[in-house]
C-alpha cells in the first residue's frame, strides 16, 4: 500500500515470474501458533480468537480520510465495529459505501505502531482477500522512525508483503520502496504471482527479512527477493524497526484504474492470524 501515489507504470515494471497458485495448492487449515518452525522462534502473534474487537494491546488505528497520498476514497475509522471486528476467530476489515465526513466510503487501517515493531524476522499473515472492483487490500510494513533523507516517503522505506487490486483479481504483488528504487524512477523492486482463488480461499502471505535481503512468499512459493547488494540507506533503509499495517483501501490512483463498482460494497478482508518469528538462538 503506497504512502505516495503510484500509477500503472509501477505495474508494468513488475518482475512477474510466471508463478501461480491454484486452489489445489492453497494453504491448509491454520496450524497452532506454537507449531515448530525450524530455525525460528515465535515472538508475537494474534490469532483473533478472543472478544469482538481487535486487541488494543496489539493494534492501533490510523484514522482519517484525506486520500492517503493516493486519492483514496475511504475514511479510516477508529475502532468502529462496522469496519474492524472479530468474527469466528478472524479479523474482519470491512469497507462500506456510506457517507462519513467528506468521504463516500469507510474502512479500517490497523497498525502495530506504538505497540510492536521489529528488525528482521519472518512475518506470516493468513488472509482471504476482497474481489470487488475498486478494492485495494494490503499487508505491509512502515518504519517506526522517519529521519532518513527528507523525512518522508520513500526515503524511509516501505515493505509490501501483499497488495491486490480488485480490477486485476487473482494477481498478488510484493514490493520494496526506497529513495533510489521507487515508481517515480520506474525502477522499483516488485514482482507478482497469480493466486486465482485469493478471494475465495485463505492463503499465507509471508515476509522473510534479514540484514542482506527481503524474500516474499505466498504459502510456500517464493516469488520476490529484494537484496541489499552493498547499498547504503538510499537503496536499503531496511536496517531499522518497522511495524505492520493491515488495511483495505477503496479507489485511489491504482485501486480505481478501472473505476469503482459501488454496487460491490460492502467488501471485506478476512485475516485468520498474524505471526511474527525471529531467528532462534543456538
Amino acid at each position: 500500500m503506497k504512502t505516495m501515489t503510484r500509477l500503472a507504470g509501477a505495474l508494468l515494471a513488475t518482475a512477474a515470474a510466471g508463478f501461480a497458485l491454484s486452489a489445489s495448492a492453497q494453504t491448509p487449515a491454520a496450524a497452532a501458533p506454537t507449531a515448530a518452525l525450524a530455525g525460528w522462534k515465535l515472538v508475537w502473534h494474534d490469532e483473533f480468537d478472543h472478544g469482538t474487537q481487535p486487541d488494543p494491546t496489539k493494534w492501533n488505528y490510523d484514522v482519517g480520510g484525506e486520500g492517503w497520498g493516493n486519492r483514496e476514497l475511504q475514511f479510516y475509522t477508529d475502532a468502529r465495529p462496522e469496519n474492524a471486528r472479530l468474527e469466528d476467530g478472524r479479523l474482519i476489515i470491512e469497507a462500506r459505501r456510506e457517507p462519513w465526513q467528506r468521504n463516500e466510503y469507510t474502512s479500517a487501517r490497523l497498525v502495530t505502531k506504538g505497540k510492536a515493531d521489529w528488525i528482521h524476522g519472518r512475518f506470516e499473515t493468513r488472509a482471504k482477500l476482497p474481489l470487488g472492483r475498486g478494492t485495494w487490500p494490503a499487508i505491509w510494513m512502515l518504519p517506526t522512525v522517519w529521519n532518513l533523507g527528507n523525512g518522508l516517503w520513500p526515503d524511509n522505506g516501505e515493505i509490501d508483503i501483499m497488495e491486490h487490486v480488485g480490477h486485476d483479481a487473482g494477481v498478488v504483488h510484493a514490493s520494496t520502496h526506497s529513495q533510489k528504487n521507487q515508481w517515480r524512477n520506474n525502477n522499483q523492486r516488485t514482482a507478482t504471482i497469480k493466486v486465482p482463488d485469493a478471494g475465495t480461499a485463505f492463503h499465507t502471505y509471508v515476509l522473510e527479512w534479514d540484514a542482506e535481503e527481503i524474500r516474499i512468499y505466498v504459502d510456500d512459493r517464493h516469488y520476490f527477493t529484494s537484496r541489499k547488494e552493498g547499498g547504503d540507506w538510499t537503496s536499503w533503509p531496511f536496517y531499522r524497526e518497522f511495524y505492520l499495517v493491515l488495511n483495505l483501501a477503496v479507489g485511489g490512483d491504482w485501486g480505481a484504474v478501472k473505476g469503482v463498482d459501488a454496487s460491490a460494497f460492502p467488501q471485506r478482508m478476512e485475516v485468520d492470524y498474524v505471526r511474527v518469528y525471529q531467528k532462534a538462538g543456538p
